[in-house]
């Protein structure tokens, strides 16, 4: 358990009370800083070069990703294992800060269009070793279309609180959960709050409400269908309704010829805020591209765009995969 706490930097107290309400985010974390987990974004050669040129990412809507139900599955998870149990939910939480129940219900069935219509993601994935040269076959068939980029990303910059609390952008590793596996979850957090509950009732209701709302909002944006877990995803999510951004700017864009409304975070260091880290010299570990009728003007291309924005020896981190996978027009 120390090694583990000196690992997450934290305290046991801290460690018990982000284990009761985000165990599996946890678990995910620190399995990452201990293996160095890199990240990849699998995107498309146009979207490569404008985050290069322009060095920011673009955050979009959760209702125009690739999952058009990247939302409601996890809605109907939490609320299948909420209904399900809500008898002793009762017991246990109105035990503690009576009519708190109530409370959490109206608050998030308020919010829940907003967590809808109003969160914006990007995704990544996490890297292994092996798919340094090639990427992962999957990724390239689902994302990319004709012109495949995978931006592998070194991985500090997840493990960095103090980032994603000065961009008001935040990290979640996806859980990928059916309804049943998702009730074992919901009952394992009503388990621990059991456990914990003298510690809990000393933080105070507020302290407990926001802590225990928090995770009922990760759960709901941050569970995924089982038949997309080869995906190992990581998602960047960030609600300005919620919690807005003073780096994190709003723009009409069009893409694939649908114009939307997208949140650029810079990628850049701003030392006076504690980000650092992201600027892209430190985030590009490396560039493979995929399958694509245009693979060495790509790479070209994107290399010159790299050296650019200063990214040292940008010619030894692009790679051209060799998977064997016709994109054909």
């Amino acid at each position: 358990m120390e090694e583990l706490l000196k690992l997450l930097g934290l305290t046991k107290e801290q460690f018990d009370l982000h284990a009761t309400f985000h165990e599996h985010a946890l678990e995910k974390v620190a399995t990452a800083i201990h293996k160095k987990t890199r990240f990849v974004h699998y995107t498309n050669a146009d979207t490569a070069m404008k985050m290069f040129m322009n060095k920011e990412v673009w955050l979009r809507k959760s209702t125009n990703m690739n999952d058009f139900m990247e939302v409601d599955h996890g809605l109907a998870c939490l609320s299948s294992a909420y209904v399900k149990h809500l008898a002793d939910v009762k017991v246990l939480l109105d035990g503690m800060f009576p009519r708190i129940c109530d409370r959490i219900q109206q608050h998030f069935d308020g919010w829940l269009p907003t967590y809808r219509l109003g969160t914006y993601l990007t995704c990544v994935s996490e890297h292994d070793d092996s798919e340094d040269r090639m990427g992962r076959l999957s990724m390239w068939r689902a994302y990319g279309g004709f012109s495949g980029v995978a931006i592998v990303i070194n991985g500090e910059v997840f493990h960095t609180p103090i980032v994603t609390d000065a961009l008001k952008a935040y990290v979640s590793p996806v859980s990928y959960q059916d309804i049943a596996g998702f009730e074992q979850l919901f009952l394992r957090i009503m388990g621990r709050i059991h456990i914990f509950r003298d510690q809990l009732l000393a933080l105070g209701e507020e302290h407990f409400f926001a802590r225990i709302c928090h995770s009922f909002r990760y759960a709901t944006l941050c569970t995924k269908h089982p038949g997309f877990s080869e995906e190992k995803e990581w998602r960047i999510i960030y609600s300005p309704a919620v919690d807005m951004s003073s780096v994190i700017k709003e723009s009409v864009e069009s893409i694939g010829g649908i114009p939307q409304k997208v949140c650029k975070l810079p990628l850049e260091e701003k030392p006076e805020l504690g980000i650092n880290g992201i600027s892209l010299p430190k985030l590009i570990n490396r560039v493979i591209i995929g399958p694509t009728l245009y693979p060495f003007d790509v790479a070209e291309a994107l290399t010159i765009l790299l050296e650019k924005a200063g990214v040292e020896n940008a010619a030894s981190k692009v790679f051209v995969s060799d998977i064997p996978l016709r994109q054909g027009r």
